[in-house]
């Protein structure tokens, strides 16, 4: 050891004090982290808040256009003539109300989620979204044309420049409406420049969710101005948006739930168009209250499943799938082109960039009204079905060939596999998927949750070994590590090397352990594994983590609302499930909450839907990330290596209070 280390080490413990910890108060932790709150390649997405706020007020019913000017100094405009932001002192917090949205986290009209609240359905529910925009920018001016007045306020740096200030309105000026104008701060993003194709393809889409509204956009640069506007839709947009000539004509519907429905909320459900093509790139555009979801999510799992069980009853009705095929839904889904727009009471997105919609009863949702109307319309024109059905069958045929094609590959030189393995019937690499399982228990409630066809259960006893200073050629001495590599079909391999990948029999390696210290733990053994000896599955994107929840919120049935039971990932999300349930004027204490102790606590049903489905699951992609690979093999070196008990106490010492832990 280094003669250096120990008064280092001392040193680190002596500045650990009461002064050390710091409290982030206002907008603070959005400076500190602010990848945690929007995307940090470009300002777009802060300037994405203002415009869907727009969109929200338009949506609620006030306000008919949108206008966004790039500023020849760099800045960007967003104007409306929606209602305005209220001015008035908050009754709780004595302050201005545009002051309070601009400046605090978690403040907004979204909340109130009352009959008759400022917004039913919207894309911004988080109420972190303008204030992080006032955050992450330099300068941001608000003025607010409401009752008559004209009202000004700035910020520079999130905190008030130019406090609020009022006059008349004059005869030429508009009678309502918000403008937002936005000088983002450089420093937060990798590039300050706004990137133009993005925001052309956002205000297009506004265009099209919100029939009859015109959006603009003003390059002040270039004296370029864009206008959209769309009365003819969604089939106006699609159609000219895919490249290839339509199989049949577009699929068309909306459901929306009424006061009668026992299940949603009134006035939740989704609007879509579907074409299908043979030729060219599927166009797919999904999205949630306006907000664009490019990830997908639960709204773009349930149109598929409505689809599939739609167009699945019309071939079983007329007897026309030949036999020995099995349809899958991707068979229904791969040459379908469709737009996609929900509403959702309360929409749940992976991350505040909102990509990705995790709302569960989202799946049920649009699949509950597209698949009764997609049977309908399929019933009434049946030439039209039959043309999709051959384009189904067709597609079903060119998987299961496809499937043989890679069984050959294979050859008969595999190793026997390992007895506790309960492998999956389909041959398809690409679909097939190994969960690698912490306790017996827990693999029994697995092997019966899951889906046999495609997903495959490994339960592991115990810790795994840790292999970081492992040799290669003794790692199958361990049990757990050699039925690990039989199972994966891949041999154990260095960073430098190209290791054959032919043998590969899943596309998908996913760890499932409990929701708790231990459990992560075990991840880290196992990811250590992949990290040390199979390198070659991350960098492919082989390798996830299912994420089990923690909690579960048993929530009884109230007036028209049956009983629900809702998984919370951590208690931040079990926080903010509670906050939800009494705004939706649930009686608090009314629900019970349960800790899920360990997976093995879980029924097969709880798991599956919770953790293996994949509609459902949240399944984490485990990829290098930002620190370079040396840097990353230097970390685990001294996290996992055996000599290195002192500098990882030093670290511990130095980062220990950075850690949220669940113990």
């Amino acid at each position: 050891m280094p003669a250096s280390a120990a008064p280092r080490s001392k040193r680190l413990a002596a500045d650990y004090r009461e002064d050390s910890i710091r409290v982030l108060k206002g907008l603070e932790p959005v400076k500190q982290r602010p990848g945690m709150y929007t995307r940090t390649d470009s300002p777009l997405h802060i300037v994405q808040e203002v415009i869907d706020n727009a969109s929200d007020e338009i949506l609620a019913g006030f306000g008919s256009r949108i206008d966004v000017t790039l500023h020849a100094d760099g800045s960007i405009g967003v104007d409306d003539d929606g209602r305005g932001i209220p001015v008035g002192l908050h009754p709780e917090e004595k302050a201005p109300v545009v002051e309070i949205v601009f400046t605090r986290l978690h403040a907004g009209g979204k909340f109130d989620k009352r009959a008759g609240g400022a917004y039913s359905f919207s894309g911004g529910l988080h109420g972190v979204g303008v204030s992080v925009t006032n955050a992450l920018s330099a300068r941001l001016d608000v003025t607010v044309w409401r009752d008559g007045k004209l009202h000004a306020i700035g910020f520079a740096d999130g905190e008030v420049r130019e406090r609020l200030a009022s006059r008349s309105a004059k005869g030429e000026e508009k009678t309502s409406g918000t403008r937002v104008r936005v000088w983002p701060n450089a420093k937060y993003f990798d590039s300050p420049a706004i990137p133009v194709d993005e925001l052309e393809r956002l205000l297009r889409s506004k265009a099209v969710l919100l029939p009859g509204t015109e959006v603009t956009l003003n390059v002040e640069k270039t004296g370029r101005v864009l206008r959209w506007r769309y009365d003819g839709g969604l089939q106006q947009y699609l159609l000219g948006s895919v490249g290839a000539d339509p199989l049949l004509p577009p699929f068309e519907a909306e459901g929306y739930a009424g006061a009668d429905d026992e299940t949603f909320a009134e006035g939740e459900g989704a609007r879509w168009v579907l074409v299908w093509t043979e030729d060219g790139a599927p166009v797919r555009e999904s999205y949630v209250n306006l907000i664009p979801t490019p990830a997908g999510g639960t709204h773009e799992a349930g149109l598929r499943e409505g689809m599939f069980n739609a167009v699945r009853a019309f071939i079983d009705a007329h007897a026309l799938l030949p036999k020995g095929v099995k349809l899958l839904p991707e068979d229904v889904f791969a040459r379908a082109s469709f737009v996609l727009t929900a509403k959702v009471l309360d929409p749940q997105f992976q991350g505040q960039i909102k990509e990705r919609l995790n709302s569960r009863d989202a799946l049920r949702l649009v699949a509950s009204f597209v698949r009764p109307q997609l049977e309908i319309w399929l019933s009434q024109h049946p030439d039209h079905g039959r043309k999709l059905a051959d384009l189904v069958i067709r597609q079903a045929q060119a998987r299961a060939r496809a499937s043989q094609k890679v069984e050959k590959k294979k050859g008969s030189a595999v190793a026997v596999l390992p007895g506790k393995l309960t492998d999956c019937e389909s041959t398809d690499i690409a679909r097939n998927e190994l969960f690698l399982v912490e306790g017996d228990s827990a693999g029994g409630s697995a092997k019966m949750g899951r889906d046999k066809e495609f997903q495959a259960i490994l339960p592991l006893r115990g810790k795994v070994l840790n292999t970081w200073e492992v040799e290669r050629d003794r790692l199958f001495a361990n049990a757990e590590v050699h039925d690990i590599a039989v199972a994966i079909g891949v041999d154990p391999h260095g960073a430098d090397d190209a290791p054959d990948l032919s043998g590969l029999r899943y596309g998908k390696v996913c760890i499932l352990a409990d929701a708790d210290v231990d459990g992560s733990h075990i991840q880290v053994l196992l990811l250590t594994l992949f990290f040390r000896h199979f390198p070659k599955l991350l960098d492919a994107g082989h390798v996830f983590v299912a994420r089990p929840p923690l909690f579960r919120v048993d929530v009884p049935a109230a007036g028209k609302r049956p009983a629900r039971r809702i998984y919370c990932l951590d208690e931040a999300e079990l926080d903010t499930t509670l906050e939800k349930l009494v705004d939706e004027g649930v009686r608090e204490g009314s629900w019970s909450i349960a800790r899920f102790k360990g997976l093995g606590e879980m029924s097969a049903e709880q798991l599956w839907e919770t953790t293996m489905n994949p509609d459902t699951r949240r399944l984490l992609p485990i990829t290098q990330g930002e620190m370079a690979v040396g840097e990353t093999r230097s970390t685990m070196t001294m996290l996992m290596g055996r000599s290195e008990a002192q500098s990882r106490r030093a670290w511990l010492e130095e980062h220990g209070n950075e850690v949220e832990a669940d113990v």
